[in-house]
């Protein structure tokens, strides 16, 4: 099979052998898969991540040393099973698929390892049981974002977002556009998009942000006006509490403390916004901790493969939750693919463009030019 190989941050269409399924995989012929921002961190900085992964007992992430195909945005038709193995789908039958791999008695991540070869390829191997149908009528460009739209879902899930709630998009590229679509397609009602790129503005609007912010012009926390009042000076959360305790200690024998209590479980008491940074370059979480107000969540979306750093002492003065958001569970996949069926979700505004396995390795030079591109799809019938 024709594939794009990976090899010390070079990629190269090579001719591969084919794959051949063994028990418990089938085998996929790959009708798109989209280029991921992870991909391309993952070509230049997974030595770094390889190292942290295998602090954490996984010694099979990729290394620059490694010939890898990378990909893991897929769809495609089932072409064959392995053998012995429960036979999920007809072969001919169109699935996305978990990128996930069983293989020499362990798990390996679809793309990023040398053990799971990727959807930069005419085919590519997934779990049966990992494998989902894509519905009648969805366009195959639409299915190809299954993943990405899932890692949004995801991350929505992990901010605990309520519809009341303001949320702040740092970073419009196309994880942060796919986490806009989610926030509105969850039922959030105030959503800030904030990017350099006047393109990725643009696209933001269309995913649905209801605020949309040139930071070079204007900040994003300044749009906090028109929502809600949120606390932002060093002092502000104490003067509350004053405030509060003058006025319920003024009635005797009022439990104030009970009070208290309940406000709390009703959500009456103060609350910051939920901030989601989907930048991924150091420097930017602590950024969103200086600037955000207090009591905000922050949910760090952005893969950045090298070392950073924060002003733990500021997190704690403004009481900030910094939560990370990694992939999904198998119900987020699901979920979202059903919501690109039923057009919950339109990701059409994301696919920017679509090249064959040959204009790969320019697809990753495009992308970094975010007035160009959002999402690239490969079709390796091209």
């Amino acid at each position: 099979m024709r594939a794009v190989v990976c090899h010390r941050a070079e990629l190269s269409v090579e001719d591969l052998p084919d794959l051949s399924p063994q028990r418990g995989q089938v085998l996929i012929d790959v009708e798109r898969c989209g280029i991921c921002g992870s991909d391309l961190h993952a070509r230049l900085h997974c030595d770094e991540t390889a190292a942290d992964v295998a602090e954490l007992g996984y010694d099979h992430f990729m290394r620059s040393t490694d010939r890898v195909v990378m990909g893991h945005e897929f769809v495609g038709t089932v072409a064959d099973y392995g053998p012995r193995t429960r036979k999920q789908y007809p072969v001919g039958t169109r699935v996305v698929a978990l990128p996930v791999l069983s293989a020499g008695g362990s798990a390996h991540l679809t793309g990023l390892s040398p053990l799971a070869s990727g959807g930069y390829a005419e085919q590519v191997l997934a779990i049966p049981s990992m494998t989902m149908r894509v519905p009648d009528g969805v366009d195959v460009e639409a299915a190809a974002l299954t993943e990405p739209m899932a890692v949004a879902l995801h991350a929505v899930r992990r901010g605990e977002v309520g519809a009341k709630d303001t949320a702040v998009v740092i970073g419009c590229g196309p994880i942060g556009l796919a986490v806009i679509a989610m926030l509105k397609a969850t039922g959030v009602r105030h959503v800030i998009a904030s990017d350099f790129s006047a393109g990725r503005r643009a696209l933001a609007e269309r995913m649905g942000a209801d605020v949309v912010v040139d930071p070079a012009d204007e900040s994003p926390w300044a749009s906090f006006a028109d929502s809600q009042r949120y606390l932002t000076e060093a002092i502000a959360l104490a003067e509350l509490g004053i405030g509060a305790m003058n006025r319920l200690r003024a009635v005797p024998l009022l439990p104030w403390a009970k009070i208290m209590r309940a406000a709390e479980r009703a959500g009456a008491t103060p609350r910051g916004p939920v901030v989601f940074e989907c930048v991924g370059v150091p420097g930017m979480i602590e950024h969103v901790v200086a600037n955000a107000p207090l009591l905000s969540r922050v949910v760090v979306v952005g893969v950045c493969m090298g070392a950073d750093s924060f002003r733990p002492s500021m997190a704690i003065n403004k009481e900030i939750d910094l939560r990370f958001a990694f992939a999904y569970d198998p119900g987020e996949f699901h979920q979202t693919l059903r919501w690109i069926a039923q057009g919950k979700v339109d990701v059409r505004p994301l696919v920017t463009g679509t090249v064959g396995l040959d204009g790969v390795a320019q697809a990753f030079e495009d992308l970094g030019d975010p007035e160009r591109h959002a999402k690239v799809l490969v079709d390796p019938s091209r």
